[in-house]
């Protein structure tokens, strides 16, 4: 087996090495048409040929190497920059639809114009995928002079925008836009009543940047749009004191990987006798149990500072791979309420969901993909099986020099923080900048506070400060800084040695460089590498180390403690064989999130090719293009969209119980997708049947007050925001069968006799 993992790696290493050397072939083509002699009219109308070109069907692969000659001329005179050999080969990967790894500090965004000024040619539009809206509106003012220079168009969409600036911005050649808004703005599109309150047009290339956090690490998350809200009631409040009065071990239990949790027998009676409503199991008591099930939920495995915190009276998610606020992100309804209860906050019930989409089916919607980040070799799996993207590595402009020194690893976690603040204050003795990654902003103040006490000053950056991410890490590189924070500095940012100041930059560069210290290893090698990334930029000197302790929870998780039995001691463990376990348990723990994923597409992936069926039969009528009254239009318009809604509701509540409801046929994806298929095609049906019977109603008038008297009118209100799938992704991968038996045999028993009896 290893013999063949070899041959196919070399097979893979002599591929990208050939497909490296095409690149650079290309470059020197592209250098080769020298344009330094042509003066700016000559440059705009050389622009205007390729539109010409590119319009009346010419491949862009021919017109490749004059496009990118011209945005490199372009950009030199615009905006001072000469883009790099290797900036080039990335510009001709992203063309070609590749996923390229690009380090931090080479320049992905000059990169990103040159397909994007290429695919841009033939008038159909480019997005630009960015990871917040800051980097939306600063890239596309940072590299406008460049696109309109030769003649194009380019702005931001940002969150707030009127309909009409979103369209306007929309329209132009190039759009810089999160992919959350564009997402949004979607959803929006499919419940719009008219064409003229619609903003996206038809989808054609899109350039994801940090890729592999969008593609990957967000992909599942569900973009949802709903209808009205209302305020949900305080029986929250008494399932929150119940759990509270739960005791772990006594009465509930957790999954092997304490993903979930689970009441016991002994649980289940102390449950019933708090909330004195009988049998919990009974069919009629469903609602209180999923009621308590969610409260014990947010009570025994949501840490207040660490999954989310509590700011200005509100709730805030922390999201897992930056440590970032996620903002207007929320757990599914019943748990988000569950949470609020919790810290003893009122929360705001979802209102009816009108519409979904992950990030993943969204961004599958464009023809042509491409994407780029620092860190896609580790998962280029992963790419290939959801997007069919192969993963092309860049060289870099000047060669890697950072030092990446073995993880130390001890017994404790005392002894991990003791070691810790030691290596830190010594370090800072000596005025080396020093940036350390926490697990979480509770870790984050805490060795803040350690640090402190030793009389090292620094700047704390987690989810409780991010709106002054941008001077805290402005001032990383400075001499004697000390920057602590969560994961939230390993994306999006650029750490220059001494702050920018080229005397402070000489002095830093001479102690060694950005030291980088983390203070625990995340489930995926892609998240530390972020991290290590944020040293060594651009052939700068830099350094980085992880401390590790026996008793972090992703190695308590696989019991490493245990199996090593080592004494508990203050010096670090000095064992390759260790360091090779833990690198073999983030193998393992990507494996398994790789193949949960998988299986959770297959619940999604029939109900987005629903949606999309559906949908093309909504755009037509949108459009027009089947002939029929206004009111014909607005009543088929509105009844898609009502049976849609009561869909997703099924789906949903179909998908939650599916596992328990299954164990006659032995395969819950089956029967869920049995049960859908069954549903949805009772839909058109459905639209026929009501549509007839409101135009009926209507005698044919085409009034639109008369329609809105009807109720033909789009909800007074909506809201967007996210769900987080990680709830869903750890209850659905914690279903074991002998776990669905168990519940299933419980479920059916209790209502007969007390199992507890027995």
């Amino acid at each position: 087996m290893n013999l063949a993992v070899k041959l196919m790696q070399k097979f893979k290493d002599r591929d990208s090495r050939n497909r490296l050397k095409v690149y650079q072939d290309k470059t020197e083509l592209i250098r080769k048409r020298n344009l330094k002699a042509w003066d700016d009219q000559q440059l705009q109308a050389e622009s205007l040929r390729l539109q010409k070109e590119a319009k009346s069907g010419t491949p862009l692969d021919e017109l490749l190497v004059d496009a990118y000659a011209l945005v490199c001329e372009a950009a030199k005179r615009k905006l001072g920059l000469q883009p790099y050999d290797v900036q080039i080969m990335a510009a001709v990967a992203l063309h070609e639809r590749f996923v390229i790894e690009q380090h931090t500090g080479e320049g992905k965004t000059l990169s990103a114009v040159m397909p994007a000024y290429l695919n841009a040619l033939t008038g159909e539009g480019v997005h630009v995928l960015t990871f917040n809206d800051y980097l939306a509106k600063r890239d596309a003012v940072w590299m406008g002079p460049i696109y309109r220079f030769l003649g194009l168009t380019v702005k931001s969409v940002q969150a707030g925008m009127s309909l009409f600036e979103k369209q306007e911005a929309y329209a132009k050649d190039i759009t810089y836009v999160t992919a959350k808004e564009a997402g949004f703005d979607y959803l929006r599109d499919t419940i719009a009543l008219t064409e003229a309150d619609t903003v996206h047009r038809p989808f054609h290339y899109v350039i994801v940047d940090e890729a592999d956090s969008l593609l990957l690490d967000e992909a599942r998350l569900p973009l949802v749009i709903s209808g009205e809200s209302g305020s949900s009631s305080d029986d929250r409040i008494r399932f929150a004191e119940a759990a509270r009065q739960l005791k772990p071990d006594e009465h509930y239990d957790f999954d092997e990987f304490q993903r979930n949790v689970y009441l016991n027998e002994a649980g289940s009676a102390k449950a019933e006798a708090l909330l004195g409503c009988g049998n919990l199991y009974d069919s009629h008591n469903s609602h209180l149990l999923t009621s308590l099930n969610c409260a014990l939920h947010v009570e025994s495995l949501l840490k207040k500072d660490v999954d989310y915190i509590v700011r200005d009276g509100n709730i805030e998610l922390i999201e897992e791979y930056t440590g970032r606020v996620a903002e207007n992100r929320y757990l599914p309804d019943g748990l988000q309420a569950a949470l609020a209860a919790k810290e003893g906050l009122q929360s705001e019930a979802g209102g009816r969901i009108l519409g979904m989409i992950t990030l993943q089916h969204f961004i599958s919607l464009y023809p042509k993909i491409c994407g780029m980040t620092a860190t896609a070799h580790a998962s280029a799996m992963e790419f290939q099986d959801i997007y069919a993207l192969q993963v092309v590595q860049i060289p870099p402009n000047r060669p890697n020099i950072r030092i990446d020194h073995p993880h130390r690893i001890y017994t404790h976690k005392e002894a991990k923080l003791k070691a810790l603040v030691h290596e830190i204050s010594s370090v800072h003795a000596t005025g080396r900048p020093i940036l350390i990654g926490t697990s979480s902003v509770e870790e984050s103040d805490m060795l803040a506070e350690a640090l402190a006490a030793a009389g090292v000053p620094s700047h704390v950056l987690n989810a409780k400060n991010d709106a002054e991410e941008a001077d805290i890490i402005a001032k990383a590189g400075e001499i004697g800084a000390v920057t602590v924070s969560t994961n939230m500095a390993g994306r999006g940012v650029d750490i220059r040695l001494g702050g920018g100041n080229p005397a402070q930059a000489e002095v830093v560069a001479k102690l060694g460089g950005l030291y980088v210290i983390g203070t625990h290893v995340n489930e995926s090698v892609r998240i530390d590498d972020q991290l290590r990334g944020r040293s060594g930029r651009q052939g700068d000197p830099g350094g980085s180390v992880f401390f590790i302790s026996l008793e972090d929870e992703l190695l308590l998780r696989f019991g490493i403690n245990k199996a090593i039995r080592a004494p508990r001691q203050d010096e670090a463990l000095e064992d390759p064989v260790l360091r090779s376990q833990i690198a073999h348990i983030q193998r393992v723990v990507m494996g398994q999130n790789f193949h949960i994923c998988q299986e959770l597409n297959r619940y999604s992936d029939m109900v987005e090719d629903q949606r999309r069926i559906l949908y093309e039969e909504r755009l037509g009528i949108l459009k027009g293009e089947k002939p029929m009254s206004p009111s014909e239009q607005r009543v088929r318009l509105f009844y898609i969209d009502e049976f849609w809604a009561d869909h997703l509701a099924y789906v949903s509540y179909t998908r939650e119980g599916i596992h328990l409801e299954s164990l006659a046929s032995g395969n819950p994806i089956d029967e869920f997708h049995a049960r859908i298929t069954q549903a949805y095609e009772q839909i058109p049906f459905k639209i026929n049947s009501e549509s007839e019977h409101m135009l009926a109603r209507l005698e044919g008038s085409n009034d639109p007050a008369k329609w809105e008297a009807f109720g033909l009118k789009s909800p007074t209100s909506t809201r967007t925001y996210i769900i987080n799938d990680q709830y869903i992704q750890n209850k659905r991968s914690s279903w074991t069968p002998m776990t669905v038996f168990a519940f299933g045999i419980r479920k059916i028993l209790r209502p007969l006799f007390r199992l507890s009896e027995f």
